[in-house]
């Protein structure tokens, strides 16, 4: 019987080749090489850098920036705007050749501003947020060598290269999470980042090696190009476990739970790693994978629905939550989650999705690190519930968190409008029925959205004061904290059109990402949507207002059903504890059991038997001669008794 294949659905719909970088653009690997080579100058030097290694890292990520601006308006000349710098030979094993090489193209160009460009006004504020800090110096080393793997991440030409700093980026996050390891709860965030990112990054490297045993390679070119000869169950498993590694790095579901409690670092490490880099990575490798997951409808279906379910988790979850920054966190969660829906619908959503991902990383950016200059001004409280009328004793963070406010509910004409209401627009544009229910969850998300993130704004900023007793004057934060405030505060108005009007158009040149696509009807006319997406969004940030106008209790209140399990994480935590923490607790315990009772006991028991024989026989070893006499002579006669016996045929 003749076996019955299904092959994958699309190819590119073009051969995918890359340029040699030449000239200007052939110093790219300066972009890795600037912040690895600080990172390792802070951490070789040791104390003798305490005093000005700060500024040496914020420097080398400014001079990144400068750079990758460089090579931003060089690509913009070429006719192929992917050019790729082979460095060497990194694997060279049998019919595997990896290459230590990079590629600049418009999709990892935009990532490159985004990193340094939003990664260097937050080391500028840290400089200060970090000033009574023994381990500075230590800090910006760490925060150094995370800007570098991110880079690479987004730099590599092929998936090792990818996944070599995908596991950098891991790495620094933990050393980064766990900054104040003497704090148990910090020590803890740290762990569970990094175990939780290890799920992921096992399905990233499973990925790499069916597509090595497929397709004998990982360089991206060649993977793209050979896409539309595997069988399509092939495309599938592939792109299932590269979203397994996406979701883990980018904290959607089922491997969000870490991301929340990664707030224990320190406030400017939550902006770097919730705003600008390691958030943004599993998008990244999505859009970057576009051509494989363009080539299976039903693995795009799978992104999708992760993208709408997380994004209503992260949304829900963040409207009874009290700590500024978990609530910013959760937010972070819901917004991955749109971008997530964008990347999942396909087609000129893609571009869409990245928009979405360089707004969110201004004003979201802009959001944490108000939430530390509240923390600063308030002895480091982080309880909304206990601030209120702020925005007289703190104008600049007031003015700039309200940008970030009106821009990620999506109010006209702030970025958030300009970047999600698209993606909305794309959701209610698909061919079937789940046109209503992605359409649906990205509008609820919305009123979600306006609702939490008002409550987080009205309670922290206005209302009246509900200060602990240890705060008399709340106090603006230093200009090193308010200038990159500003800034972001800037971007968080401006920034969403100018990257709507102009980013789709300069993605096109990215492999896969320019592709002709059929065009589908909305299931609703355009301005029904934006009308239904604003209204909802007036209508939460009303609600909260109201609500909340007039502050609320210091204490949690009885609460509903849904409301409790808001507040418990909708028992991911419990669920996680109860599939995978009890039951890996009782398996070890089982198997240290088997180990010392029976592995061990069998080697201890075979140890005991040999030494408690040899007691006894070391107690033959009287040292009297007629001890030894009498065993001479007893073995003597032993001997001629049974020599006897067998003449006698006894034994016959």
């Amino acid at each position: 019987m003749d076996e019955i294949v299904t092959y994958a659905q699309a190819a590119p719909a073009e051969t995918v080749s890359y340029a040699t970088a030449d000239g200007l653009l052939s110093s790219v690997w300066l972009l890795v090489a600037i912040p690895l080579v600080s990172a390792m100058v802070l951490l070789l030097l040791g104390r003798r850098a305490d005093r000005w290694g700060h500024w040496l890292g914020v420097a080398a990520v400014g001079v990144a920036f400068l750079l990758g601006l460089t090579y931003f308006f060089n690509l913009r000349g070429l006719e192929n705007k992917s050019v790729e710098l082979s460095l060497w030979d990194f694997i060279a094993v049998g019919n595997l050749n990896v290459d230590f090489g990079l590629l600049f193209d418009p999709l990892a160009g935009v990532f490159v501003l985004l990193i340094t460009g939003v990664g260097f006004l937050i080391h500028l504020y840290a400089v200060e947020y970090m000033a009574h800090d023994p381990g500075r110096r230590r800090f910006f080393a760490y925060f150094n060598l995370f800007v570098a793997a991110m880079l690479l991440l987004v730099l590599g030409n092929n998936y090792v290269m990818l996944y070599f700093g995908w596991e950098g980026v891991g790495l620094a996050s933990y050393l980064l999470i766990s900054f104040w390891n003497t704090k148990p709860a910090a020590a803890t965030a740290g762990k569970k980042a990094f175990l939780m990112n290890r799920v992921g990054d096992a399905g990233l490297a499973i990925a790499i090696f069916i597509m090595f045993a497929t397709l004998g390679t990982t360089q991206y070119d060649e993977v793209f190009n050979g896409v539309g000869a595997l069988a399509g169950g092939t495309v599938l498993v592939i792109g299932v476990l590269l979203l397994l590694g996406a979701a883990g790095k980018s904290g959607q579901f089922p491997l969000q739970a870490w991301l929340p409690d990664a707030m224990e670092g320190p406030t400017p490490v939550s902006a770097l790693i919730h705003a600008a880099t390691m958030v943004t990575a599993g998008v990244y490798l999505i859009a970057r994978s576009n051509i494989i997951f363009s080539a299976n409808a039903t693995l795009q279906l799978v992104v999708v629905s992760v993208g709408a379910l997380t994004l209503l988790i992260g949304a829900i979850i963040g409207c009874a939550k009290d700590d500024i920054k978990r609530v910013l966190a959760w937010s972070t969660v819901s917004q991955i989650g749109y971008m997530f829906l964008g990347v999942g619908l396909g087609g000129a959503a893609y571009a869409l999705a990245i928009v979405h991902l360089l707004a969110h990383g201004f004003f979201k950016a802009n959001m944490f690190l108000g939430a530390g200059s509240v923390m600063h001004g308030m002895s480091d409280q982080v309880d909304i519930r206990r601030f209120g009328g702020l925005s007289k004793y703190m104008k600049i963070t007031w003015i700039t968190f309200g940008a970030g406010w009106l821009a990620i509910i999506g109010m006209f004409p702030f970025s958030g409008y300009f970047s999600k209401e698209p993606v909305i627009a794309a959701a209610f544009a698909r061919e079937d029925w789940t046109a209503w229910l992605f359409g649906g969850a990205g509008v609820l998300g919305a009123a979600l959205t306006a609702f939490y993130m008002t409550r987080l704004f009205v309670l922290t900023f206005h209302g009246p004061k509900r200060w602990t007793t240890d705060i008399e004057h709340p106090h603006e934060s230093p200009p090193l904290m308010t200038i990159p405030l500003i800034l972001l505060g800037i971007g968080s108005i401006g920034a969403g059109w100018l990257l709507a009007t102009s980013v789709p158009d300069w993605l096109t040149a990215t492999a896969g990402l320019g592709a002709a696509e059929a065009h589908h009807d909305a299931v609703l006319p355009h301005w029904a949507i934006v009308a239904l997406s604003l209204g909802v969004t007036v209508l939460g940030a009303a609600l909260a207002w109201f609500l909340f106008r007039n502050g609320t209790t210091n204490e949690p209140q009885p609460a509903g059903v849904l409301v409790t399990a808001a507040r418990k994480n909708l028992y991911t935590d419990a669920v996680n504890e109860a599939v995978f923490e009890k039951p890996g607790i009782f398996l070890t315990r089982a198997l240290v059991y088997l180990d010392n009772r029976g592995i061990d006991g069998l080697v201890n028991g075979l140890a005991a038997g040999v030494g408690g024989g040899s007691g006894r026989l070391r107690r033959l070893q009287t040292g009297f001669v007629r001890s030894y006499a009498t065993s001479i002579l007893t073995g003597a006669l032993l001997v001629v008794a049974a020599f006897l016996a067998v003449q006698a045929g006894w034994f016959a």
